[in-house]
């Protein structure tokens, strides 16, 4: 993922919790993990789609991308395997750089072969590399003071400092527009932020059941 502070848990319920199936996936640093777009699911799939990376404006076939809007809505992801552990009878593999929505169906996991699956000279089409300058990330005092009353403060903080670094506004609402606030939900609250002189600003960790700005 593009953001290594991203961090989650894949539990794996009955009967895929056997102890045994995950015998030796330690030695792997990455593993691909096969899910459902269950958010995004439609009666009729589509030929085309606009990609964000393309400004909501151009149409490619929907197998030259990775868009959720699919004829099998499946998508795919890598990330780093921090550990392996079982827990109330649930094994959990514990998993950082995750970009999945929290409850995603996860139909099956592979580990990540650095000698057949890393490409470095593979052609990207449209999607080229993301940029190697990063936005600058400041807090207002009350977003700092919220994540000041979280045990894990900290560690989120730097997380959302990532995340936001990489600018994830999609392509077509990158006006430059100050007022514009976005919000993205994180774990238990949405993060509302606005572009402030060519920096995100945290504004706050807001209450999900209250926030109403745009996104």
């Amino acid at each position: 993922g593009l953001v290594p502070q991203a961090k989650g848990s894949v539990e794996m319920l009955p009967p895929f919790n056997r102890p045994e199936a995950f015998v030796g996936l330690q030695g792997y640093s990455h593993i691909w993990l096969q899910f459902i777009f269950d958010r995004a699911l439609r009666a009729r799939w589509q030929p085309t789609v606009r990609p964000p990376r393309l400004g909501g404006n151009r149409r490619v076939g929907v197998f030259a991308s990775r868009a959720p809007f699919r004829p099998n809505p499946i998508g795919l992801s890598v990330v780093r395997l921090e550990g392996v552990s079982t827990e109330a009878g649930s094994v959990l593999l514990k998993v950082s750089g995750l970009d999945l929505v929290d409850g995603t169906p996860v139909i099956d996991i592979k580990p990540y072969l650095a000698y057949v699956d890393s490409i470095p000279d593979a052609a990207s089409g449209f999607a080229a590399p993301a940029s190697a300058s990063l936005c600058r990330v400041r807090f207002t005092s009350r977003a700092l003071n919220q994540l000041a009353a979280r045990p894990d403060g900290e560690t989120l903080k730097e997380m959302i400092t990532a995340l936001l670094a990489a600018d994830p506004r999609p392509a077509y609402i990158m006006d430059g527009r100050q007022q514009r606030v976005y919000g993205i939900r994180l774990y238990d609250f949405d993060l509302r932020w606005q572009l402030v002189d060519g920096a995100a600003q945290v504004l706050e960790l807001a209450q999900p059941d209250h926030f109403s700005a745009e996104m």
